[in-house]
């Protein structure tokens, strides 16, 4: 209009957004509700494949593994905080998503979510599998 002002908020002056756009849970926080069987088993896979996850590293290239439990297992860390409070301040890592995690796990291993967590999880080489089958069902069809 002629004589106003008109407020400028980029390509659209004068348009608001009518409702923000939700975020996801963190990896976090689908943990908790996953534990606390407040979210669907496909809720929390969708989640976990997209979200970063942080490995303690070693000397050389590849997972750590622990074998001192009934299967072995490789410890994973939903944030940086987690893996600290697991293997100190200074500790090495690095990170991946939940779906490069299913790909380069090797056979026969499970993993350990944030394992001096309050809602730690851990997953056997036969939820593994699961888990891999539905990121593959839902990929591919």
């Amino acid at each position: 209009m002629y004589g106003y002002e008109q407020p400028q908020q980029g390509p659209n002056p004068g348009y608001q957004q009518p409702y923000p756009e939700p975020t996801p849970p963190s990896l976090a926080e689908a943990i908790r509700a996953f534990t606390s069987g407040a979210m669907t088993v496909e809720d929390f896979q969708s989640i976990f494949i997209t979200s970063k996850i942080y490995c303690p590293r070693g000397d050389r290239p590849g997972f750590l593994a622990l074998h001192n439990t009934p299967q072995p297992v490789i410890p994973m860390f939903s944030s940086l905080k987690e893996l600290r409070r697991y293997a100190g301040k200074d500790s090495k890592f690095f990170t991946v998503t939940g779906a490069e995690v299913l790909d380069l796990l090797p056979t026969g291993y499970g993993f350990a979510m944030d394992m001096e967590g309050e809602h730690r999880m851990v997953f056997d080489a036969k939820s593994v599998e699961q888990m891999v089958d539905f990121t593959m069902r839902r990929m591919y069809g």
